[in-house]
Order: structure tokens, then sequence, then C-alpha cells
């Protein structure tokens, strides 16, 4: 009985944490980087210590936000790598899968990762202290990591194949946080020409690499 009841309670709290989270996408959407602890509990309906109970503080929320995000990038990015299509077509895919998230949701994306325009309005480090741009770089090296265990998976590297995967992982990532971020500020050109353009750049040594399984390969 009384296993159940904390099933019960565990499933209860779990839903109002994806309710909260939900609340502060939408005020994220709306507000970017200015995104604010009242702003969300408001929109959630609560106050705004109960929001510091379920996430203790801006880093908090922002930490779950971020997981939230970056495991549906990660589950997107898997899937255009697997897709069944030669593997030039792949690559593209996959370029294409990351600017079209955050073109779909710009306002997520600068919360996440350009906090900058935040300090614009005079808050530098957000409420409680907090700085958004220190929490940036570990969810890009979670993408690098990600993306190195894919590629290790996939392509036959010969030695230092480790090595190797996880230097193409973290350059390749770099590489559409960079040009992505110039791109979604200015848009000097098409996401399709910015595809195909990144895509040519990775297009040498990958092109030549043997395939680790049978099969099309990566």
């Amino acid at each position: 009985m009384e296993t159940t009841q904390r099933t019960d309670q565990q499933r209860s709290a779990e839903q109002r944490r994806r309710e909260l989270l939900e609340a502060a996408d939408r005020v994220v959407l709306r507000d970017g980087p200015g995104a604010s602890m009242n702003a969300i509990a408001a929109e959630a309906g609560i106050t705004k210590p109960i929001l510091y109970r379920h996430f203790g503080d801006k880093g908090g929320l922002y930490a779950a936000l971020a997981k939230r995000h970056t495991d549906a990038l990660l589950a997107a990015l898997r899937a255009a790598l697997d897709a069944p299509a030669e593997r030039r077509e792949r690559v593209e895919a996959t370029l294409d899968t990351y600017l079209a998230a955050i073109e779909a949701r710009p306002q997520v994306y600068r919360f996440l990762m350009h906090p900058s325009e935040a300090s614009q309005t005079g808050d530098q480090t957000g409420e409680g202290g907090f700085d958004v741009g220190l929490h940036s770089v570990p969810l890009l090296r979670r993408l690098g990591e990600e993306l190195a265990e894919v590629i290790e998976e996939r392509v036959d590297l010969g030695p230092d194949s480790t090595q190797l995967a996880r230097v193409w992982g973290h350059g390749i990532v770099g590489m559409m946080h960079a040009a992505g971020d110039w791109w979604l500020g200015e848009r000097p050109c098409s996401r399709a020409e910015l595809v195909r353009s990144l895509a040519d750049l990775l297009w040498g040594r990958l092109a030549a690499a043997g395939n680790r399984l049978g099969g099309p390969g990566f």
C-alpha cells in the first residue's frame, strides 16, 4: 500500500514538473534569454517559491529545460543519421535537422546558447546570480560526445578511432553551433545553401572513410 502511494506521488510530481517545464517553454518562446522566474511562475499559475521548490533556482530550471531540448535534438539528429539514404544525403539531413531546430524556435536557442541578449537589457546574470553563459558550454560538449559515439559506431576510422571520432564529433558540433549562430542572426543565405556549404566542408575524408558495419553505413 505504501509503495503504491509513493509511486502515485512520484507520478504526480513528475507530471507537475512536466507542466512547469511546458509553462517555462512558453515564456522562453515569448521572452528568450530575458525569461524570468516571476514570469514563468505567473504562466504556471503558482508563486515563485513553489517554482523554486521544484527546481531550486534559475540554474536548476535552466538545466531541466536544457536536458529537455537537448534530448529532443539528439533524438532528431540520430534519426537523420540513421535514415535509409546515401551518406552525403544523411550528412546534409543531419546538418539541416540542427539548423531547422534553431530556426523553428530561435528564442529557445538564444535562451540556451546565446545569453548575451539578456545583458542588453541590463540583466547581466539573470536571477539569483545565474549566468546562463556558464551553463551553455556543457550542452555543446554533450552534443559533441553523443555525435562522437555515433561516428565511432558507424564509420571505420582505423587506429585511434575513438580519439578521432571525438575530435570530429566536437568539431562538427562546434561548426554547426558557430555557423548556425551566425546564420540565424544575419540570414545571409538560405538554410539549404548553408547546409550544402557545410556538407562540402565536411566531405573530404568522411567520404572516403570505410563503413564499420555492413550496408550503407553512416
